[in-house]
């Protein structure tokens, strides 16, 4: 008989801390790249890139990087299960909150400057996604959190709301990417400093992705 597989023998820590780092990283790069070579962000603005702006600001930090900590939330906060379940779904609904204001912002911003909407690949796997994190924020609310859900309906429920809240993760990550391609195409960002940063951007966006996938499975040593 095959002897049982062995756990990954590490703790979920390093991994957390590293994606607490990039955070940090992704963060100041985008505030660097649209306050720096794309002049900044407003909602109201003779100057429509500026609004535009808004939507990578709440997508990558607001959506992504937020909607990331709060996936990790159980392996970095260092609390009782109830608080961490707490902070947990807090950070769920910030992420969710700037996600349709980042989703408002582009919307904005085609209206004002007549641009057609939902025209490429990006904004059908950005609007898909930001249905699908609602739906599932919804139906957690509904079985974790609003009084007289049934204890054995939660126990069902969890594998699927872990799997599915990985899979809507994975797919944010892939809207950032393929608005990033499309934003450096449409800028002609071929050389310089600014198609570096953006670059950085998606590459960190990955490791990311992979930090917090990889930290939902490992186990927290205490």
């Amino acid at each position: 008989m095959a002897p049982r597989s062995r756990s990954y023998q590490i703790s979920a820590t390093p991994v957390t801390i590293f994606a607490h780092l990039l955070v940090i990283a992704v963060a100041t790069l985008v505030l660097v790249w649209l306050l720096h070579n794309q002049e900044g962000f407003a909602f109201k603005s003779d100057n429509k890139l500026k609004i535009f702006n808004l939507h990578p600001f709440f997508m990558i930090i607001g959506f992504i990087l937020i909607g990331g900590e709060a996936i990790m939330a159980y392996k970095t906060v260092p609390a009782t299960r109830r608080a961490q379940k707490t902070f947990h779904f807090l950070l769920h609904l910030l992420a969710l909150l700037c996600g349709i204001l980042g989703i408002y912002a582009v919307f904005k911003f085609h209206h004002e400057s007549g641009t057609s909407d939902m025209y490429s690949l990006h904004s059908w796997l950005g609007m898909g996604t930001i249905c699908l994190y609602g739906l599932q924020w919804l139906l957690a609310f509904v079985s974790y959190v609003f009084p007289g859900a049934e204890m054995s309906r939660r126990a069902s429920f969890l594998p699927w709301h872990s799997f599915f809240g990985l899979v809507i993760f994975f797919l944010a990550i892939c809207s950032a990417e393929t608005g990033l391609v499309q934003k450096f195409l449409i800028l002609g960002l071929f050389r310089g400093q600014e198609a570096l940063i953006v670059n950085f951007i998606g590459i960190l966006l990955i490791l990311f992705a992979i930090s917090v996938g990889l930290g939902v499975v490992l186990p927290r040593v205490y």
